[in-house]
């Protein structure tokens, strides 16, 4: 189920991702050539008018080739014959309809919960440490060391990343912007055991306070938590506020996705790090155990991030042919189209190479 679960998100993002590039060619009045989802052999393929459709057989990716894409064409409806604002659209209209793709499925997750949460105090722990260096009841949380908070998820982000508790704050109290120095945060933690027979949430983990309580077989897991206060949810679940959360949402999960990598190339993160296919489709089955908002949640995270890294400058990537469109547009003299292609084969064979040590990393955690 999990590998069908997989296979279907995959061919949504992808043909979503593809059909940017090929409504935007389009209307821009280039000839697409071919439009496929997926990479490899041919399972079916049809032609209409002058383009031919194909689903092929590995879900790992899809093309939209246009003429003059790659090579000279003398064809006016050529790509490369177009003004580049025109191939700008093209080039980017892939990973855009990715992002509005996990706005939407931001909307779908906010109308399925039960409750919107807000960055609004509501209560405080017992002792709180939070409350006696400087926090209030109804204080709203705007910034956390100078990053704006758009959701819960920034503060929980905040509080697991920090080695002392301690933060700048800026909150919004009374209707006025304050700033709070040095704000300190509840430092705790408890161990648990992970019960794969639980029948519901709340039956899913047994708690410990200390290791020595704990006297079973099974693997002792450790969960911290800065969490000393509890934040308000909205009162009434608005169509604006179901577009307002979600497009914050939204700018949660792309600012997570860019984090990771920046932190992938400086460095904090290696190969194994990195997650392919096989790696996604074990994600979703660890996040189905959770419901429909999880999988939805990381259904979101997954096209977020192809259109963020669809939009990185390397060759083969999006990205990579914006680079070489700017540079165009700058020396106003184009590229040979030859040597851009092959510029962008070189990266696609590196690429798929990455891909292949991903995938054999992910199969390795397998076992």
């Amino acid at each position: 189920m999990n590998i069908i679960i997989a296979l279907i998100v995959f061919g949504i993002l992808v043909a979503i991702h593809e059909f940017g590039h090929f409504a935007v060619a389009k209307l821009s009045g280039i000839r697409v050539n071919k439009f496929a989802i997926g990479m490899g052999p041919r399972i079916v393929k049809f032609t209409k008018g002058e383009t031919e459709y194909s689903l092929r057989l590995f879900p790992v990716g899809g093309f939209c080739a246009m003429e003059g894409e790659d090579e000279h064409s003398d064809d006016p409806r050529a790509f490369h014959n177009k003004p580049v604002i025109n191939r700008i659209g093209v080039v980017v209209a892939g990973a855009v309809m990715n992002l509005l793709l996990g706005f939407v499925v931001a909307i779908i997750m906010t109308c399925v919960t039960d409750k919107i949460p807000t960055n609004t105090i509501v209560k405080f722990e017992k002792n709180a440490m939070s409350e006696q260096t400087g926090l209030q009841i109804d204080d709203e949380i705007v910034k956390m060391d100078n990053m704006r908070i758009f959701t819960n998820q920034d503060i929980a982000y905040k509080l697991s990343n920090t080695a002392d508790g301690v933060f700048d704050l800026v909150v919004k109290r009374d209707g006025k912007k304050v700033n709070l120095d040095d704000v300190k945060f509840y430092d705790s933690y408890y161990y648990y055991v992970e019960k794969n027979n639980g029948e519901n949430e709340k039956d899913k983990y047994v708690k410990f306070e200390t290791k020595e309580e704990y006297t079973g077989t099974e693997e002792l897991k450790l969960a911290e938590s800065r969490y000393d206060f509890f934040v308000n949810v909205e009162k009434e679940k608005t169509i604006p506020v179901i577009i307002g959360y979600s497009f914050r949402n939204t700018l949660t999960l792309a600012r997570l996705i860019w984090i990771s990598l920046i932190d992938l190339v400086t460095g904090q993160y290696g190969l194994n790090d990195l997650s392919g296919p096989v790696g996604i489709v074990t994600a979703i089955g660890e996040v189905r155990a959770y419901g429909f908002e999880s999988l939805l949640q990381l259904v979101a995270m997954i096209t977020i991030n192809l259109g963020i890294f669809n939009l990185l400058p390397l060759p083969a990537l999006d990205g990579g042919r914006l680079v070489f469109l700017i540079i165009e547009a700058i020396r106003k003299k184009p590229i040979p189209p030859e040597k851009e292609g092959m510029v962008h084969f070189i990266g696609l064979a590196l690429l798929m190479l990455l891909m292949i040590v991903v995938t054999i990393n992910d199969v390795k955690k397998l076992f």
